[in-house]
């Protein structure tokens, strides 16, 4: 699956040309997961 295709399919959700909302999200979600990630490790350190 090339990045041409996952822009084709990404279209129905927004009506703005490019990747425009779905790169929003995914950029949103991805610090929201590298956050959670961080907090997750810092807890098993202080454990130790």
């Amino acid at each position: 699956m090339t990045a041409a295709d996952l822009v084709h399919l990404a279209g129905p959700i927004s009506d703005e040309p490019g990747p425009g909302l779905f790169l929003r999200i995914v950029l949103i979600a991805s610090f929201v997961g590298v956050g959670l990630l961080a907090w997750i490790l810092l807890r098993a350190g202080k454990k130790n």
